[in-house]
């Protein structure tokens, strides 16, 4: 059902995003909080460049927020995000080799819309840990690399299950909009 009110929102969010790619995460438990990174990296060739959110936190997106409440995170693009989602990220990593990494402000020229760097990838994975809601209490069995699959870049799989609850990623594509869905269950 939740699937199914998730497509059904897209015709919404359509309209309101005009960027190609737009990631949301959904955090449908009501036991625990998301924390973790969300990453975008090159799918065409290699696997760079490779961007993670790499704010002095991890990402937190609480117990309960998700876009039937208007609580969930929406990014529609490294640099809009900062403004415009309830979750920003300050900085990204960007690794253009497995040598190089440097630290870009989310306002930076070559991650902003039409840049070098955000017109080669897309929304890939996240490494994330789940927390009691409210707590700095991990729930160890209930986390892990989630992301588009397959993806020989990251490995990640595209659904994690644990008797805590359950968490998916999936992409669609209307309108010539890429939605990129983290669900949390």
């Amino acid at each position: 059902m939740k699937k199914i009110f998730t497509i059904l929102s897209l015709s919404l969010l359509s309209s309101a995003y005009a960027q190609s790619s737009l990631m949301i995460v959904n955090n449908y438990s009501t036991t625990f909080d998301f924390q973790g990174n969300i990453g975008a990296h090159n799918f065409s060739g290699s696997c760079y460049p490779y961007m993670t959110s790499s704010t002095p936190t991890a990402i937190t997106v609480p117990a309960d927020s998700h876009i039937s409440n208007g609580k969930e995170l929406a990014y529609k693009n490294f640099r809009d995000q900062f403004t415009g989602s309830l979750y920003p990220t300050t900085n990204w990593t960007l690794q253009l080799s497995p040598a190089s990494s440097q630290v870009r402000a989310w306002n930076h020229m070559s991650i902003a819309p039409g840049g070098v760097i955000s017109s080669n990838v897309k929304w890939a994975s996240s490494q994330f840990q789940m927390y009691y809601a409210g707590t700095s209490t991990p729930e160890p069995s209930f986390g892990g690399l989630i992301g588009e699959s397959p993806d020989p870049c990251t490995g990640a799989s595209g659904y994690i299950s644990t008797p805590y609850g359950d968490a998916e990623w999936f992409n669609i594509t209307t309108n010539n909009v890429d939605y990129s869905y983290l669900q949390i269950y």
